[in-house]
């Protein structure tokens, strides 16, 4: 269990909170690049790290993102008129380019210079693998662009979605980096979802439900290793990639997706999981991605016109207690990202870490606080974090069957590599 501080120290992420800051050292999506598809397109929220802004994309298809109110009396600029290079408050006509860099104000004239005085704060976007992605860290700061292997394929061996989920990032993330819950919470899905079904590894979940722990530090985060018994003195390793401070890469099943996570902070009860699937040598199918829209695999259907779900605590996820009876979902909850959604926002908008009681197969989250404790602290010292140089973005989780006398790192250490043209290591 978690002290209270440290319970605070990890969730809390609000401006000038050491969490906070330590998540401002990375580039951080916010928006699918569809909800900005063209010039002078309507503008759009954006709440992060307890910051309201407003992401535009001007006539130039230059794009901005800067505080959501009109520096003048305070209207939110989310009404505002996306025109000629910059967004125009509709209160009183004040307009302002992609950089918060006010450029009009039609009341006083021009040549007093007034607007040049008129900076609203602002942050870079860049665009990237179907996403706009922000640094909200100091100027000068910036790493490069992330490298990820699924925002690096083409857009045909790639699909992202995104979905609203009700609770601090760090309780959802915690799932995400949890392999032991498969063989319970998503076991009615392993064998019936379209981008699970029929792989091999499948029955390895079913028939170990004991699996154990093995975690070492990698460069960017922690390899967590899940190991499950297999055949003739063998073993059956799940291995998953956390890169800091909020990315996860799940293990592959047979020929599938590989798929994974960021889970970036709203506030500090709300989150966005963000769920990509990629293949690294080919394009997906016009069935895996059907089965995606459909929400299958790590993916949900939405509200319409909206990102949150369609299952979601108001309705109690459409849970069907005859379905969890009958075994056809263990939890009466249909969907594996859904699944995931309801235990964890059930723990309330802010687990309370003090009351838990962990287990050997907490390892890899137990590490994981550990590292973001730690990385934050240092940063409050000056020193860098990891997670940010790029190299530490190609890598790939492994699912594998090994001897039961080797170390799983090194002996899956080239198939954690992401080499461009060579398919990813499954079973």
């Amino acid at each position: 269990m978690l002290k209270k501080e440290q319970n605070d120290l990890l969730t809390q992420t609000g401006p000038g909170t050491p969490m906070g800051e330590l998540f401002r050292r990375y580039w951080i999506p916010v928006l699918l690049s569809e909800e900005l598809p063209e010039p002078d397109c309507p503008p759009v929220r954006v709440k992060a790290l307890s910051e309201r802004l407003i992401a535009f994309r001007d006539t130039q298809g230059r794009l901005g993102l800067i505080d959501e109110f009109c520096a003048h009396r305070g209207p939110s600029l989310w009404f505002g008129r996306n025109e000629e290079n910059g967004l125009r408050c509709p209160y009183h006509g004040w307009k302002y380019d992609v950089t918060g860099q006010c450029v009009e104000v039609p009341s006083e004239p021009v040549e007093s210079g007034f607007c040049r005085n008129i900076k609203l704060k602002s942050y870079p976007l860049a665009e990237r693998g179907g996403i706009i992605w922000t640094y909200m860290g100091p100027a000068g700061t910036e790493p490069a662009l992330p490298e990820y292997e699924f925002a690096t394929v083409s857009d045909k061996q790639r699909y992202v979605s995104k979905r609203l989920e009700e609770c601090n990032y760090l309780q959802a993330m915690e799932g995400g980096i949890d392999s032991s819950h498969v063989s319970f919470l998503h076991r009615g899905d392993l064998n019936r979802d379209p981008l699970f079904k029929n792989a091999k590894g499948n029955k390895y979940n079913l028939t170990d439900s004991a699996p154990r722990f093995e975690v070492v530090e990698s460069e960017g985060g922690l390899l967590i290793g899940a190991r499950r018994n297999a055949e003739n003195d063998h073993y059956y390793w799940r291995i998953t990639q956390w890169i800091m401070p909020f990315f996860t890469i799940v293990p592959p099943r047979g020929d599938y997706p590989v798929h994974g996570h960021f889970w970036i902070p709203i506030d500090d009860e709300n989150c966005w999981a963000w769920s990509y699937d990629y293949h690294p040598t080919r394009e997906l199918t016009t069935a895996e991605v059907q089965a995606m829209k459909d929400g299958r695999g790590v993916h949900v259907k939405h509200i319409p016109g909206t990102y949150r779900p369609l299952a979601n605590k108001d309705n109690d996820y459409l849970m069907d207690r005859k379905a969890q009876k009958e075994g056809r979902t263990y939890s009466g909850i249909e969907g594996i990202a859904m699944q995931d959604a309801s235990v964890q926002e059930s723990m309330g908008p802010i687990q309370d870490r003090t009351k838990e009681n962990l287990v050997s197969t907490d390892n890899g989250i137990i590490m994981a606080r550990h590292r973001l404790m730690k990385a934050a602290k240092a940063l409050e010292k000056g020193v860098e974090p990891p997670g940010r140089n790029p190299v530490t973005h190609r890598v790939r989780s492994v699912a594998i069957v090994l001897p039961a006398n080797v170390a799983f790192n090194e002996a899956a250490k080239e198939a954690l590599k992401a080499r461009p043209g060579v398919a990813h290591t499954s079973v």
